[in-house]
């Protein structure tokens, strides 16, 4: 079943800017090609149930809202973005490279703890 397709191209891309992701990530998160994703947006392919659902799956976002318009973006919090594409790139990395993040990131932590680390 497809979906009207009057302005849902436009909540799509609201979701994805609310979320922060660039169209390459938002398609990898949802598990299709970004040139797919971009086409959804801009209308040149539809978007079906399957999407809507890995879209509302993946990210939370509100079946009825992206469909209707009707509703809130989500159905609770949106998820951590950020967290999520660390845990990416974290899963990417071999063991070696794994454990050496996470010194890293301990030695970073104690930077900001002692407050050395200033902000922008």
């Amino acid at each position: 079943m497809l979906i009207i397709q009057d302005t849902i191209q436009k909540r799509l891309k609201a979701v994805r800017a609310d979320l922060k992701l660039s169209q390459r990530d938002f398609a990898k998160r949802i598990y299709i090609s970004q040139s797919m994703y971009a086409e959804l947006e801009m209308g040149k392919r539809n978007i079906n149930e399957r999407i809507i659902h890995l879209i509302a799956t993946q990210f939370n976002v509100n079946k009825k809202y992206l469909k209707e318009g009707i509703g809130d973006m989500f159905n609770s919090e949106p998820p951590d973005c950020k967290l999520a594409l660390l845990l990416d790139i974290f899963d990417s990395l071999d063991e070696l490279l794994q454990d050496y993040l996470i010194v890293q990131a301990k030695e970073i932590m104690k930077i900001q703890h002692t407050g050395v680390a200033k902000k922008p």
